[in-house]
């Protein structure tokens, strides 16, 4: 009874103090989170750690030479869809842009990879990828999908070339997608600074984790973007782009504590390249956008101004972001996890207020009050996720409410000699007036449901639906050991852009249903042994994505090791 009643208290005792020590060191976050200058603490923070982080783990010790050939993994893959109209939705979407709306269309698919995981537990590692793709009816005649080389120094990592990175703080295979680091389009190439794994900060007891990255990049899309718009619309010749994001969790496995929150900063800047802008009169108007370091740091840390701009400027280039958070919870069969993701296009929306005090007449420019604008709470993709972990017909639920209409509201000017009042609206999500918006070859880097150019008929690289509320839900399960299924479902209502609005409202529906089956058995030759076999029927209603579209796919995949390892 002694014992019995000494370990009852012994795990009470645990759970006071991981509630306790969560809530404290929770407010503390919010507070730090609300600070005025959390942006440059949270970048300043992250590069920081990055390279402290490499001095933090002496008990790693190399006892063998790396052997670079080492652990290569080999994948070919054959695909093939069918569509009555444009490929469904979910059958084209968030597969990092290989995906085509061609009524038939296809690939064939080959690649090698070496893992940084091979390297585990040394303090060097050294991963390398190459995934090129024969297509048929796709945008382009062969794509080079992925190439990469990267480096792991105890936690950090360097990646230089273009690789798939997937989602943060979602579900890869059953959410809509992210509003900003999503899984849509087609990698872009660039240098990768990251701490990919969370790294427990050397203070607060083991409650606190970090991961987060820094890149540079160029987009690769310039001749469909030529072939697209004919040249007679807004285009853009080697933009180039800059990502990072940071991401906090508190939490502590030590303490068998089944809480942990995750919060985060996603950004995005595209900035420099040639822009193309119609003048109006059949020409064009030729803008070189800034390409030196001074235009970099302003991608960094967002200022400086595009060209041309003078008396109202705003930071340079195409700024947008999340805040994103992500509250979960561990139990020993199952878990489930809320979570957020607030988006934005400039500073006013990104800190919820503008400021709305300056003078007038003479000090129409100049500071004379304390007054801000606080804008409306709105504009958030909201998420539940739950989860059954051992094998089920169904383990994973997602649910997503995704709400755009908001854009820091419908009026938009600026303040002026006679009005002193400064009100910044119509953010236009994804969309610019310089570059051609927050897409890559023709699909949105964001969320998939921001109807990409790629569905456009008029030869403009535009998001002609930018404003809509959608409700979204995905399941999943795995009922035996060779076979796994996934559902998706959507509805979704939209008003076009504040600039270009519907006359009427319009609706959306857009599902899909996916198997794959592992081929297996003793019966089976041995290269038969171990391929997937995905099929997939979607389709879509609703005039959005202007008509009804119905589609099957076929995806055959092979993967293994090269060599003896």
């Amino acid at each position: 009874m002694n014992v019995r009643f000494y370990s009852k208290q012994l795990i009470v005792q645990r759970k006071r103090k991981c509630y306790s020590s969560f809530f404290i060191i929770f407010v503390a976050s919010i507070n730090f989170m609300m600070m005025k200058k959390l942006f440059s603490t949270l970048l300043v923070l992250l590069t920081t750690l990055t390279i402290q982080a490499q001095y933090q783990e002496p008990v790693r010790r190399d006892t063998s030479r790396l052997q670079p050939l080492k652990g290569l993994e080999y994948k070919v893959e054959m695909q093939g869809s069918l569509s009555k109209g444009r490929t469904p939705l979910w059958l084209n979407a968030n597969k990092y842009g290989l995906s085509s709306l061609e009524t038939a269309n296809g690939y064939l698919r080959g690649g090698i990879e070496r893992p940084l995981a091979t390297d585990e537990g040394r303090k060097f590692g050294l991963g390398y990828g190459l995934d090129v793709v024969a297509p048929i009816n796709y945008t382009s005649k062969a794509i080079i999908q992925q190439a990469y080389v990267e480096g792991r120094w105890l936690h950090g990592t360097l990646t230089v070339g273009a690789k798939e990175e997937p989602m943060q703080l979602k579900d890869n295979e059953l959410s809509s997608g992210s509003q900003t680091l999503g899984i849509n389009a087609r990698p872009i190439p660039q240098v990768r600074l990251a701490l990919p794994d969370y790294w427990t900060l050397p203070f607060a007891n083991g409650w606190l984790h970090l991961k987060g990255h820094i890149a540079y990049g160029m987009m690769t899309d310039q001749n469909w973007q030529h072939d697209f718009t004919a040249k007679q619309s807004k285009f853009t010749d080697h933009g180039l782009y800059h990502s990072k994001a940071g991401y906090l969790k508190i939490g502590n496995e030590e303490v068998f504590c089944p809480w942990s929150l995750e919060m985060g900063l996603e950004m995005v800047s595209l900035f420099g390249g040639t822009s193309y802008l119609p003048d109006g009169h059949g020409g064009m108007n030729v803008s070189e956008n800034g390409k030196g370091i001074r235009d970099f740091w302003n991608a960094f840390v967002p200022g400086g101004a595009d060209k041309g701009e003078t008396t109202y400027q705003n930071v340079q280039g195409d700024q947008l972001g999340s805040w994103v958070m992500r509250l979960n919870y561990e139990g020993d069969w199952n878990s489930f996890s809320l979570y957020a993701d607030k988006f934005f296009e400039d500073h006013s929306a990104m800190f919820q207020l503008d400021y709305d005090g300056y003078g007038e007449g003479n000090e129409w420019q100049e500071k004379k009050q304390r007054r801000y604008l606080v804008y409306d709470f709105k504009d958030w993709l909201l998420g539940f996720e739950y989860r059954y972990k051992p094998d089920n017909w169904l383990n994973t639920l997602v649910i997503e409410y995704l709400y755009s209409k908001y854009q820091s509201g419908p009026i938009y000017h600026d303040h002026t000699m006679t009005i002193a009042d400064h009100i910044g609206g119509k953010d236009n999500y994804y969309n610019h007036y310089i570059f051609p918006g927050y897409q890559h070859w023709g699909q949105a880097m964001g969320n998939p449901l921001y109807r990409s150019p790629i569905y456009n008929d008029d030869g403009n690289i535009y998001f002609d639906d930018n404003r809509f509320v959608a409700f979204h839900i995905g399941l999943g399960g795995r009922p035996a050991e060779y076979l796994k299924w996934r559902f998706l479902g959507t509805w979704q209502e939209g008003l076009g852009t504040y600039e270009k609005p519907y006359t009427k409202k319009r609706h959306n529906v857009s599902l899909m249903g996916e198997a794959t089956y592992t081929l297996h058995g003793e019966r089976l030759p041995e290269w038969m042994r171990g391929v997937d076999v995905r099929m997939g029927i979607g389709a879509d209603f609703g005039s959005i994505l202007r008509g009804n579209n119905y589609g099957m796919q076929l995806t055959i995949t092979k993967r293994g090791l090269l060599g003896k390892q």
